[in-house]
């Protein structure tokens, strides 16, 4: 877990750094190409930027120990920086929404070629990044590094349509120059939409959503591995950041002692999180088998 965490710190910095470069290029690609479109990518990204931020500093609170006043851990901090990163989604959702409403309104100077060829870019690098960041998200199932990789789809869905309205107002001509501020409208839907997506899995998890049915079902066939073992009964899960905490009832011969009983849940314990390394404890009840 160790390495998992080490590995979940350095992707949001690489995210970070990479939404920084990509926003000041968006920024200016935009305003010297008379883009609003681009320029309504640009303050995504510029949300992108402080919402990496967040992750990390999520990230690294969440992976902090347990202490006395925080005896299950730090991890569902992690789940709050993700409802972080969805608040700025939203906001910069507004904004290119606004600013879009209100450029609808004024005259607009056709923008220039080779905005097209910067977005092209932009959409191959953004692409790239989810990919990457979705894989690490998986990898060490952080859920805040998994919303990351959301956002960056999401800049580069925005980055498609942006490069769809950029091509209208060339091939169609005149009368199609607001089409990169329709594109920019378009956009903000899309961001919103994956907001909602990123913010569910995370309400969830601050929730303790019944939703880790594979989980439980490896939990309930490791533990039978255990002597001593009858059953498992009851078995809920919760996740806390890159980990999960699980409480366990399990059946034994009713005629042993508690001595032999201990022993046993204590076996089953050091089995189940050598077996399923993303356990971070089992607390284990233990019930005298109905056999």
């Amino acid at each position: 877990m160790v390495e998992h965490k080490k590995t979940a710190k350095k992707t949001a910095l690489l995210s970070m750094l990479s939404n920084t470069g990509l926003a000041i290029a968006k920024g200016f690609t935009g305003i010297l190409g008379h883009s609003d479109a681009l320029i309504a990518d640009a303050i995504e990204s510029t949300a992108d930027v402080f919402a990496s931020i967040l992750v990390l500093i999520g990230l690294n609170y969440s992976t902090k120990p347990a202490d006395d006043n925080h005896p299950y851990g730090h991890g569902k901090a992690e789940a709050l920086s993700t409802f972080a990163v969805v608040g700025f989604l939203l906001i910069s959702a507004t904004i290119i929404t606004i600013e879009s409403i209100r450029h609808l309104s004024e005259p607009q100077e056709k923008p220039e070629i080779f905005t097209l060829y910067v977005l092209g870019a932009i959409i191959i690098i953004k692409e790239i990044s989810f990919q990457y960041v979705r894989k690490k998200g998986i990898e060490t199932n952080s859920s805040s590094l998994k919303a990351d990789a959301w956002h960056h789809r999401s800049d580069a869905i925005s980055s498609v349509i942006a490069f769809a309205g950029i091509s209208s107002s060339f091939l169609f001509g005149k009368g199609f120059e607001k089409a990169d501020d329709w594109a920019a409208l378009i956009a903000s839907g899309f961001i919103v939409y994956n907001a909602y997506k990123i913010f569910r899995p995370a309400l969830g998890e601050i929730m303790d959503e019944h939703n880790h049915h594979d989980l439980i079902a490896d939990i309930r066939n490791y533990s039978i591995e255990v002597p001593g073992v009858f059953d498992t009964e009851k078995c809920l899960v919760r996740k806390a950041g890159m980990v999960y905490i699980v409480d366990l009832h399990i059946e034994v011969q009713g005629s042993l002692s508690v001595y032999n009983g201990h022993e046993i849940a204590h076996q089953l314990k050091d089995h189940l999180m050598n077996k399923l390394p993303s356990i971070a404890d089992v607390h284990i009840h233990v019930e005298p088998s109905r056999v």
